[in-house]
């Protein structure tokens, strides 16, 4: 049982949560589309990765869309505010959810530093079991929220070393790749970097709101805070991995297929 199922809310209150919500899925539909639209600039090498972004896009369509109908659902308005209904919504599913985006989003980032088979089987290992664990201990942490704040912490720290595990792996192994790409794929994958820290570093703070501010409001700042690391951490950090993508493939000599269609047009004509 999660601390919103607890707690009644202002118009407002429950308003914000069901925009945030309807924001967040809104902006993997505007991904999905993005994604796919520019698979064609990215060389086949590099192309996995703007197929995982997409997957990414649906899956957390899915899970957004579906904790927007659980808002709906679970709360009603009685007396000038919204207070509990039937059904429970859940953070947990959010969880599930990440147990199939992290790994994805985690490979994307393998496919474009460009290194060997060997080495890229090696650290998408690493990546992926890092990422897994570190959700699983935040999932399980999650249940004792309102019942139990000392295992809420615990779960909580022990999934945070998993996470400095994975953010060492992701800042060294980036430093690495900027050496050997062009200027402006090094410029990227420095913003990308930076992105990861802070975007993925944000989430702890959604994780333990209900320790720090267990009221309406602070339902609102999680709900905010998960919804706008999502949008970060898969969408902006999508578009900037495909940014990498294609600027590799440019100095690789990929010629996009729109372009390799309207020349084969224009010799034809």
């Amino acid at each position: 049982m999660n601390l919103e199922n607890m707690l009644t809310y202002t118009p407002i209150q429950w308003q914000l949560v069901a925009h945030i919500l309807i924001l967040g899925f809104a902006s993997m539909a505007a991904g999905f589309v993005y994604f796919l639209t520019t698979m064609r600039d990215v060389a086949p090498r590099y192309r996995i990765s703007s197929v995982l972004g997409a997957i990414v896009m649906v899956s957390a369509f899915l899970l957004l869309y579906a904790q927007w109908q659980a808002w709906q659902t679970t709360f009603a308005f009685q007396n000038g505010e919204f207070v509990r209904s039937e059904g429970i919504f859940s953070n947990g599913f959010r969880y599930l959810n990440w147990l199939i985006d992290v790994p994805m989003l985690l490979l994307q980032l393998v496919v474009i530093l460009g290194l060997g088979a060997a080495a890229s089987r090696r650290l998408g290992t690493i990546f992926v079991g890092s990422g897994v664990a570190m959700i699983i201990l935040g999932y399980i942490g999650q249940f004792y929220e309102v019942t139990n704040l000392t295992a809420l912490w615990v779960w909580g720290g022990i999934s945070t070393v998993f996470y400095i595990i994975l953010l060492y792996y992701v800042w060294v192994e980036i430093g690495k790749a900027v050496e050997r790409m062009p200027a402006p794929a090094a410029a990227t994958m420095k913003s990308i970097r930076w992105l990861f820290l802070i975007a993925w570093t944000i989430y702890p703070i959604a994780y333990i709101m209900p320790a720090i501010l267990p009221t309406a409001d602070g339902v609102v700042l999680r709900q905010a805070i998960y919804t706008v690391a999502d949008i970060t951490s898969k969408v902006i950090y999508g578009v900037l991995v495909t940014k990498v993508a294609v600027d590799l493939s440019k100095a690789e000599g990929w010629t996009s297929l729109s372009s390799e269609t309207e020349r084969e047009m224009v010799s034809v004509n």
